[in-house]
């Protein structure tokens, strides 16, 4: 990437009024965020919404780029790899997430488009039991290549991110803040150790502090990224529920371990599942079997090559179809996005329809109407 587009994407972020929502709005509208900068007055109060004070905001845009090389100094001298919305390696997950971030700052070798991503997400105050079963959930992940994501806060989080290290997994800490620091100070050794088997990331410019206000837009990355949400313990009003909210809003497959009902940790847990915003876990295995994936490799192995048949097809099997009107290619997030329907849910409607040759699935998650 040209030095020149990467002033123009950190300058859109820059810019006053202009949100996540805005900034993919512009783009859309202008091609290219330099383009963004470089539109005339008329040509920006064309696009639906931008009024007169957002148009002026832009073309005023002398001290926003100024900032913009300030940072782009600090990623420079600190190897941070800057993801903008249209990049090939943003997690593409996060794509179809409309309030997902124009750009992320990350730091760490870990594929962010992994073939399997679990979020984990927890009480920063765990019991014994929770502390427990998060280990043994993380211990039954070794070998399956997963890909680890939590918000590196105290409790749950981090024990998800130490347990993932120890069982040779990647993992990624989603943080409030800007790179330029570590919250909480405490983890400034792990958060090391994550970037070389795994990383760092948040779409926070340096010296932004992690304020309050912050945590949210965290948690929609950590919801917005994954295939699947895990809550392992979290009180009734527990902050890993908002995150597991924004996790159903994305339709995500969110996973709750139950708890005792006089147990004040577990209320939250035993309300989701209650409320059916949750499926029950009690190991690894429920999340492979709702999720699909203990039965992908013997799926395609048994796969056979078949006439389509001309009968109706279900109603959820006809919505994944539509779902492909005009595109040759579809990525099973997009599919579930159109859809609405969860990834699990995704993953078994393709499979019946593959069974049925009329579905083919591709390398990296992608399907197409057999012809």
């Amino acid at each position: 990437m040209a030095q020149g587009d990467l002033l123009y994407q950190v300058g859109l972020t820059l810019v006053e009024g202009v949100g996540d929502v805005w900034a993919k709005n512009l783009l859309a509208y202008c091609g290219s965020a330099k383009e963004i900068f470089e539109a005339k007055k008329p040509q920006l109060l064309k696009i639906p919404g931008i009024g007169e004070g957002l148009a002026n905001t832009i073309i005023k845009q002398k001290n926003i780029l100024k900032d913009a090389e300030k940072e782009l100094r600090f990623i420079e001298e600190k190897n941070i790899t800057p993801l903008f919305f249209t990049d090939e390696n943003y997690p593409q997950r996060l794509k179809y997430c409309t309030d997902s971030p124009i750009l992320l700052y990350y730091k760490g070798n870990a594929d962010l488009n992994a073939q399997k991503i679990v979020a984990v997400v927890g009480t920063r105050q765990p019991s014994e039991y929770g502390r427990e079963q998060t280990e043994k959930f993380i211990n039954e992940l070794k070998g399956t290549g997963i890909l680890v994501v939590s918000g590196l806060a105290y409790g749950i989080d981090v024990l998800a991110h130490k347990k993932a290290l120890d069982n040779d997994l990647d993992t990624v800490g989603v943080v409030a803040h800007g790179l330029d620091r570590m919250y909480p100070q405490l983890h400034t050794g792990i958060s090391m150790k994550m970037q070389k088997q795994g990383g760092i990331l948040t779409d926070f410019r340096s010296g932004t502090k992690p304020d309050a206000v912050n945590f949210p837009k965290r948690n929609r990355i950590v919801a917005g990224m994954c295939d699947a949400l895990v809550v392992m313990e979290s009180k009734r009003d527990g902050g890993s529920l908002i995150t597991a909210t924004i996790a159903n809003s994305y339709n995500k497959d969110v996973f709750a371990f139950p708890g005792r009902v006089n147990d004040p940790l577990s209320e939250g847990c035993n309300g989701f599942i209650k409320s059916h915003k949750a499926s029950l876990m009690e190991s690894a295995a429920d999340l492979f079997y709702i999720m699909g994936w203990e039965t992908e490799t013997k799926a395609k192995k048994k796969k056979t090559k078949q006439i389509p048949l001309l009968l109706n097809l279900s109603d959820d099997e006809q919505k994944i179809v539509d779902a492909f009107a005009g595109k040759k290619e579809l990525h099973m997030d997009e599919i579930s996005y159109v859809s609405g329907f969860p990834i699990s849910k995704v993953a078994a409607v393709l499979l019946q329809l593959e069974f049925s040759n009329i579905i083919r699935s591709h390398p990296g998650k992608m399907y197409s109407i057999t012809n």
